[in-house]
């Protein structure tokens, strides 16, 4: 199976940026569409950016025009970029993978499902 880890989580002042890397070990990367997801202070995981197996990509409403995410096939990476964080982007920040279509809501961030896979979490703490 599958299994994820990220990094690239740490502090940043507010207005800068950071790259949150989810690597992927198994072979079957490349049959999984991949998404990265934050942590609500209830404990909720809301959708930020994902790339489906299709390269369908859904970018939170919230999030369009300060995030970017990319897979790196040759690399076995997902990779999102944030720009222009605010204190309100603290969070830990949480990889996924499934073999279907992730599928969840681009304007609340809500998942229609619970995805399979799940790397451990990175946190990004953004300092006013």
């Amino acid at each position: 199976k599958v299994q994820l880890a990220e990094s690239g989580g740490g502090s940043v002042q507010a207005g800068g940026s950071l790259t949150l890397t989810c690597t992927v070990s198994g072979y079957a990367y490349r049959r999984y569409s991949m998404g990265w997801f934050r942590q609500t202070p209830d404990k909720q995981r809301l959708g930020v950016a994902s790339i489906d197996l299709d390269g369908h990509t859904t970018i939170a409403d919230s999030h369009k025009g300060r995030v970017t995410v990319f897979r790196n096939n040759a690399k076995d990476t997902l990779t999102l970029q944030m720009n222009s964080l605010t204190p309100e982007d603290s969070t830990t920040y949480f990889c996924a993978a499934d073999p279907r279509p992730m599928n969840w809501e681009p304007n609340t961030g809500r998942m229609q499902r619970i995805l399979d896979v799940w790397g451990q979490g990175t946190l990004v703490t953004v300092s006013s």
